[in-house]
């Protein structure tokens, strides 16, 4: 059973995680990479997000892919419930995902049953490919990925940040010139995409009771 939590902000939507951690009964124990923020200036959304799990009763394995032998990486995904991905730099995620060859890995993890939480760049990449997100993002600083596909687990492709300083301007940028040959979600930093198998729904934190 496929199951995804896809958010532009991971901090910003406690609440629907909250409930999602009802809905599924979720074992509370995640895998956290943080990988995509390793060529990033500003990284404040990890440390929130690590800091939301923690509050929430989970166990935190902090696991950089980047710096990390693909042995033990892949033992790691193994063996988790529910294995999150940080924002950052999309191009560069995807690079090191592919550098330990874990995008096969991880699709048969979550066919299995394992939880998939997307934070920005973690989000991005369940699409077919990421190309569209070279507005949003410098695709030079992964100057070794060649090849753009990606997870391939969702019909559609999330625009994170929507409305939201200081992307407004790429965001909307991404949208004129994409939205032609990709079916995209624009989600704000108050939104949710959750996948059910071949079934999604956008939720929105206002919506949640706390």
């Amino acid at each position: 059973m496929k199951t995804l939590f896809l958010t532009s902000y991971f901090a910003g939507v406690e609440n629907l995680f909250r409930n999602f951690i009802q809905e599924q009964t979720l074992a509370k124990q995640v895998l956290f990479i943080p990988t995509a923020g390793n060529v990033e200036h500003y990284v404040d959304y990890i440390d929130e997000a690590k800091y939301l799990f923690q509050t929430l009763g989970f166990s935190v394995d902090i696991l950089d892919i980047a710096n990390t032998s693909e042995v033990v990486v892949k033992e790691k995904i193994k063996q988790t419930p529910c294995l999150y991905i940080s924002g950052g730099n999309t191009f560069y995620l995807l690079q090191e995902l592919k550098k330990k060859n874990l995008l096969e890995l991880i699709n048969l993890r979550i066919s299995e049953g394992m939880v998939y939480i997307g934070e920005s760049a973690g989000a991005m990449i369940t699409a077919g490919d990421i190309k569209y997100s070279q507005i949003m993002d410098d695709k030079m600083v992964a100057s070794e990925l060649t090849d753009y596909s990606s997870f391939n687990l969702v019909n559609f492709a999330i625009v994170p940040h929507y409305g939201e300083f200081p992307f407004e301007e790429s965001a909307m940028e991404t949208i004129r010139a994409y939205q032609s040959t990709y079916n995209l979600f624009p989600i704000n930093n108050h939104q949710a995409v959750i996948v059910k198998e071949n079934n999604h729904e956008i939720r929105t934190e206002s919506q949640v009771n706390t």
